[in-house]
């Protein structure tokens, strides 16, 4: 039973009596009927209309309009048996409701103010009808036109109606979080580790091989760039079973970066966080080729039963995502993003947005792959994108030089753990540097070549500047996604050209040192770049010892240069098949270290 505080509960106990005899507050039916249907009134005021009768003034018990009526001294009426405070019963009228245009999510509610026990009935308003709030009507619901009929007649009825409009929400900005950077992990062609990316990467070295494995005989290109430890042997032998090789890589780099990030080992739990607060995002294009065809050498050599239950699980691409979450506990989320050779980056970009929005506070963000395998081998040579060459004599991948022929397949997985800044400020992480915007485009070109104008790149590059807060004044280094193949180079060189004009900003390619990591370029690739920032140091350009003249960049080669002091905007550049385009801008969060 529903009523406010000044309208409590009332016993009723009827009895007759005179008209002579009712005084302001009874509780009063007009008649047996009235009382039989629980239609009562209080009486607020009586005064003699003349030496016969009495003028009684009424209001529902639980609130309504006032009516007035004249009855005889000698008239027998029923009263309740209680008095109440007549102060205590709200004036109130129904609204009109003729001229309301009604919305879905209006309620009404209904009150049969003349019974001192009714209850509020709600209605809500969905699809056109109105229907009770906690149930969905058999019958269809209420019509608007039942619902401006309730109100008309509410004041005569002794019932009272309330319409509440559905809130209009003002257009405005969200809030929108600063995400900063606390945790790196890298496994790549220079070893198991950022601290051996970094080093390999300032002197000069690369992590390319010649396969020696003899199902990549006959291959027309037999040089790649491959992870020189097993990652299997890194993890407990029942969980590496269960994990494809790019999901390996993935679960050693999110081990590290979240280790680095000043987490427990273990997961969320173990770090007293919320596992639904914390999310995965990692780009892969295939994760890891060679489950299924080693699913389908065993369906022709052994029959069905040969193969694993596990082939399907360990196909899929977001399988990386999918072993991070399950190895750290992490429920907010794991996605993976699939936008060829961007899409590590996307992927780290698309973890920025939401710990920005408020869907997460922390993430772990990045990329892996495997996919140097022979069919992938044999595919890209046959497309003429492979680079040859003798690894022993230098690297064969020559992003930006005048021979470059090509980019060399890779394997490996980089990650970053991100937060927002008040979380991690919070909990007095070291903060690397600033996760400041990103930005996307498609060149709509062609299914394998580039744009050769690079609008496309030009446009990714702004809207990352621009999403970042920046000018593109503030852009102090580029790390190029040049992968060495001879329109791709220069389709970015132009697009980075164009954007930044002829100032002298600092550009490194990394992929002399690593090979092309697909999927999982971005990530790796960004990790550097954090590490860039971090130790104000530009790594140089492997592989290129005489730069193209159309170029026409300021490419760092031969040795690490020192990083400009004016200016705070890193950019890491990432461009795949079909004309996807993704670039991520870190900005400095405070002077940078020392270089070590």
């Amino acid at each position: 039973m529903t009523h406010s505080p000044e309208t409590p509960e009332v016993p009723i106990r009827p009895y007759t009596v005179t008209a002579a005899e009712v005084v302001p507050g009874d509780l009063l039916a007009l008649c047996h009927e009235d009382a039989a249907q629980h239609r009562w009134h209080v009486v607020t005021h009586t005064q003699p209309a003349s030496p016969e009768v009495i003028l009684v003034v009424l209001r529902p018990p639980l609130g309504g309009v006032d009516h007035e009526e004249e009855l005889r001294r000698e008239q027998r009426v029923t009263v309740a048996g209680r008095r109440l405070d007549v102060a205590a019963v709200p004036l109130v009228t129904s609204p009109a409701l003729d001229d309301v245009e009604f919305r879905d999510g209006d309620r009404i509610t209904r009150l049969r103010a003349v019974d001192p026990q009714a209850e509020h009935v709600t209605y809500v308003r969905r699809w056109g009808a109105w229907h009770r709030d906690t149930e969905q009507d058999a019958d269809g619901g209420v019509t608007d036109a039942d619902v401006r009929r309730w109100a008309a007649e509410a004041d005569r009825e002794g019932n009272v109606v309330r319409h509440d409009p559905r809130p209009v929400r003002e257009a405005e900005a969200a809030g929108v979080r600063r995400v900063v950077v606390t945790g790196l992990g890298a496994v790549t062609p220079l070893g198991v580790g950022t601290g051996e990316l970094w080093r390999g990467l300032l002197e000069g070295r690369h992590g390319i091989t010649e396969l020696a494995d003899k199902e990549f005989d006959g291959l027309p290109v037999r040089i790649a760039g491959t992870v020189p430890v097993d990652p299997a042997g890194l993890l407990p032998r029942q969980a590496a079973r269960r994990m494809n090789r790019a999901a390996q890589f993935a679960v050693l780099a999110a081990r590290e970066a979240w280790t680095d990030a000043g987490y427990a080992d273990g997961g969320t739990r173990e770090s007293g966080l919320a596992p639904e607060r914390v999310g995965v995002s990692l780009g892969a294009i295939l994760g890891d080729a060679s489950v299924l065809v080693g699913g389908d050498r065993k369906l022709r050599a052994k029959g069905p039963r040969g193969v694993s239950p596990l082939t399907t699980p360990m196909t899929v691409p977001s399988q990386a995502a999918s072993q991070v979450s399950l190895d750290l506990h992490i429920t907010g989320e794991a996605r993976t993003v699939t936008s060829a050779c961007a899409s590590g980056t996307e992927a780290i970009g698309q973890a920025v947005d939401r710990i920005r929005y408020g869907r997460v506070d922390v993430a772990l963000a990045g990329g892996a792959e495997a996919v140097v395998t022979p069919a992938i081998m044999a595919s890209f040579a046959a497309m003429r994108a492979l680079a040859e060459g003798d690894s022993s004599s230098g690297s064969p991948s020559r992003p930006f030089a005048k021979d470059r022929d090509g980019f060399v397949n890779s394997e490996g997985a980089g990650i970053l753990v991100l937060e927002s800044e008040e979380h991690a400020r919070a909990r007095g992480a070291h903060i690397y540097c600033e996760a400041a915007g990103w930005g996307l485009s498609a060149d709509a070109h062609h299914v394998a070549a580039p744009d050769p104008s690079g609008d496309g790149i030009a446009l990714a590059l702004r809207r990352a500047v621009r999403d970042a807060g920046g000018r593109i004044e503030d852009v102090v280094h580029v790390n190029a996604h040049a992968t060495a193949t001879v329109d791709g180079d220069l389709a970015e060189a132009r697009a980075v050209r164009g954007v930044l004009g002829r100032r002298g900003v600092p550009v490194t390619a990394l992929k002399g040192h690593l090979g092309h990591l697909q999927g999982a370029a971005g990530g790796v690739e960004a990790v550097a770049a954090v590490l860039t920032l971090h130790h104000a140091v530009v790594p140089p350009t492997v592989g290129c010892a005489d730069v193209d003249d159309a170029v026409d960049l300021d490419l760092v080669r031969g040795e690490p240069r020192a990083l400009p002091a004016a200016g705070d905007l890193v950019l890491s550049n990432s461009f795949g098949f079909g004309g996807h385009n993704a670039v991520l801008a870190l900005r400095r969060v405070s002077r940078p270290a020392e270089s070590g």
